[in-house]
């Protein structure tokens, strides 16, 4: 592709991210495939273009007056414009008179707080804290998990086939990676030697503390990390139910499962009125996914107060129906990907206030039997991860115990 012609790939992309209507890897994804002439250093860089736009974008719209993806790109790019409007046959548009005259524009306002963190100002006031809204908006790390092999292993494997990878400071069996990898072209990884996990997520496994004679459920389990995590943690010993309501998500997980080689996962998309002695009941809860921004950056724009709401009220219900499922001594292991207080300890101390059966157990106990780095929260009983204190996705976990009354 001629360079004009990465640039309006670039824009019908991002007319459509700006949308707030479909995720943006979606859409890039999509794109791409249906452009078999799109070669891969063409779409490395409009990828990358993309992405930048994405992550600078409220800065872009306040300096350029104008939330236009056309206007955007060009004010983006303002000082290079000869790379955007080279002459080529599937390039840009040329500039207008208007377009001209405004590109000679400046705005002298200093940015607000929540344009400065990158923030929609209504999630902002929620936050209140511009480094680590800034912290959620730099690229993520490519994490990993060593599975059913030694973390050392696999890593010296990796290195092996060229592939630079190191340890994970909290997670035994997390490995990482500073550039992209695409995993379908690694042989280990067909062969199960590992997944793709962030590395809060596998300490979210860990602090779930089960045991291979535990009656598990995994709820509303999404992709499976999490459960693969769990299976491995026991040695494909026992059995994990791995719950969703969406039967489209859990056949996904099928080919995870005979890849990776685990036979204690049941899948299921419903749970029986009868089942009421679970041992840990884990909810890893629907969510905003604010803590995910580093991966997801267009994710905040598709986030609406009404949305919020809903996910609270689903939040709460999910605790209520695993209130009634796990026995006495039983566990409620709930787990967000979110930042937002609402999310977290709102909910938790909403359903401690209507019961008093129920109580908070020490995860800092946990943390230190399970993990040999220094606890990162100073809450015990709630804990939080994020990019600032543990280099991962934002992450909430806390363990609720069912006592006798």
């Amino acid at each position: 592709m001629q360079t004009g012609a990465r640039y309006q790939a670039a824009l019908e992309i991002l007319t459509e991210v700006f949308k707030n209507q479909k995720p943006a890897d979606s859409i890039i994804n999509d794109y791409v495939r249906s452009r078999k002439y799109i070669g891969s250093k063409d779409r490395r860089f409009i990828c990358d273009l993309v992405w930048n736009i994405i992550r600078n974008r409220l800065k872009l719209e306040f300096d350029a007056k104008s939330d236009d993806p056309r206007k955007i790109l060009l004010w983006y790019h303002k000082n290079q414009l000869k790379d955007i409007f080279d002459g080529s046959q599937y390039g840009m548009s040329p500039l207008t008179a208007e377009e001209k005259t405004w590109l000679e524009s400046s705005n002298e306002q200093p940015y607000p707080d929540y344009i400065e963190a990158e923030c929609p100002q209504w999630l902002f006031e929620q936050i209140s804290n511009i480094e680590f809204c800034k912290a959620l908006n730099q690229p993520a790390t490519a994490d990993f998990r060593a599975h059913g092999h030694i973390r050392q292993d696999v890593i010296k494997r990796l290195n092996s086939e060229g592939i630079e990878v190191t340890p994970t400071p909290y997670a035994p069996n997390g490995f990482r990676s500073f550039e992209r990898i695409n995993v379908n072209n690694i042989s280990s990884y067909q062969e199960g030697w590992f997944e793709v996990q962030d590395e809060a997520s596998q300490i979210a496994a860990l602090l779930c503390n089960i045991k291979p004679q535990h009656k598990i459920i995994d709820y509303c389990c999404g992709a499976g990390g999490k459960s693969l995590a769990l299976s491995d943690i026991i040695n494909n010993q026992g059995k994990i139910l791995a719950h969703d309501i969406s039967y489209k998500r859990l056949s996904a997980i099928k080919p995870r499962l005979e890849r990776l080689g685990v036979k204690n996962i049941e899948l299921t998309d419903i749970i029986a009125d009868s089942d009421r002695d679970f041992d840990k009941f884990i909810i890893d809860a629907p969510c905003s996914g604010t803590g995910t921004w580093r991966r997801a950056p267009d994710a905040k724009y598709r986030l609406t107060p009404q949305m919020l709401r809903s996910l609270n009220q689903t939040q709460y219900d999910l605790l209520e129906l695993a209130a009634n499922k796990v026995k006495i001594n039983g566990q409620i292991i709930y787990i967000t990907c979110s930042v937002l207080t609402k999310e977290n300890e709102d909910i938790i101390n909403l359903f401690l206030s209507k019961h008093n059966n129920f109580s908070l157990n020490n995860i800092k106990d946990v943390w230190e039997q399970q993990i040999e780095c220094p606890y990162p929260h100073h809450n015990q009983y709630m804990l939080r991860m994020s990019p600032q204190t543990t280099n991962t996705d934002g992450f909430f976990i806390c363990i609720l115990q069912k006592n006798s009354i």
